[in-house]
């Protein structure tokens, strides 16, 4: 399956009848998904099964889908509330010795709020259905459109990814190979540990001597960040591999991949260990962003 960003535009339009409608889409990031649709009075039977098909075919993002929709070709009809003028020119009529004004104009009367009514010749209801189904249709292309979209911005972000990776294992076999993880170098630093702690007290005794060279052996010790990393970069590469919705679970491993270049970067202790963990940890940080774009 292909890989797919949350991040995508779409738009359609199209006739049906006296309607002319047009549709524009757009999708950003998100934990989950979430459909949002705003849509004109009137055209709510459409959200239920516009809906669904875009749960269909997303799983991931905040997808929103705005519609618009103008009936053309109608002729509006003008007419004159009678009952509204009557009660206007009476109210005129009461206050004209009352109140010391010009006389009303007919053009001021008329465009007093009710006067005048604007109306447009009814629509069949069959029309309605059969522009509902138009638009309905429509969405559906705009969708495909988005998720097209999508893809083609998956494709790359899974390139992107997928060098990433290739950096993270570069630079964890330099790691496995740095001079400072060599038994014998490790022995040295720990011998001149070991005298450090003797210097500053007289007073170890040999258990406790013990217990502090197998604690400094320990932090020396990365073996098991180098194969967990070179772990988490197998199953991310299966994962990209397999493709489909997997953002979730690349960001799990994004996550275990910061948490192991921490802790090698904090155990390292020569200059060379030290500038590959750090280097290690700001191409993980670009390996965690991209991946929160990945659907």
């Amino acid at each position: 399956m292909a890989l797919s960003s949350m991040t995508g535009f779409a738009r359609g339009h199209g006739i049906a009848g006296a309607y002319a409608w047009s549709w524009e889409i757009k999708s950003v990031n998100a934990k989950g998904l979430d459909l949002r649709f705003r849509l004109p009075t009137g055209w709510d039977a459409i959200e239920v099964p516009a809906r669904t098909r875009g749960a269909e075919k997303l799983s991931r993002g905040t997808v929103y889908a705005n519609l618009a929709v103008e009936r053309k070709g109608v002729q509006p009809t003008v007419k004159v509330n009678e009952p509204v003028l009557g009660a206007v020119l009476a109210t005129l009529k009461a206050l004209s010795g009352k109140v010391e004004a010009a006389p009303p104009s007919l053009d001021g009367i008329l465009s007093l709020k009710g006067v005048i009514e604007v109306t447009e010749e009814d629509e069949r209801e069959e029309d309605h259905r059969n522009a509902e189904a138009a638009i309905l249709a429509g969405f559906e292309e705009a969708l495909a459109a988005l998720v097209s979209m999508r893809r083609a911005e998956g494709a790359t972000l899974g390139r992107l990814l997928s060098t990433r990776l290739d950096e993270i294992a570069a630079l964890t076999a330099r790691a496995e190979k740095a001079p400072g993880r060599r038994p014998e170098a490790i022995k040295v630093r720990l011998a001149e540990q070991v005298a450090t702690l003797l210097s500053a007290s007289q007073r170890f005794d040999s258990d406790r001597l013990h217990q502090e060279a197998v604690l400094l052996a320990a932090k020396a010790d990365i073996r098991e960040e180098l194969d967990r990393l070179a772990s988490h970069v197998v199953q991310a590469k299966k994962l990209l591999a397999d493709g489909g919705a997997v953002g979730r679970k690349l960001d799990f491993l994004a996550q275990e991949l910061h948490r192991e270049s921490n802790t090698l970067t904090a155990k390292a202790n020569d200059v060379d260990l030290t500038n590959i963990g750090l280097e290690l940890k700001s191409v993980v940080e670009q390996f965690r962003e991209q991946v929160q774009n990945l659907e």
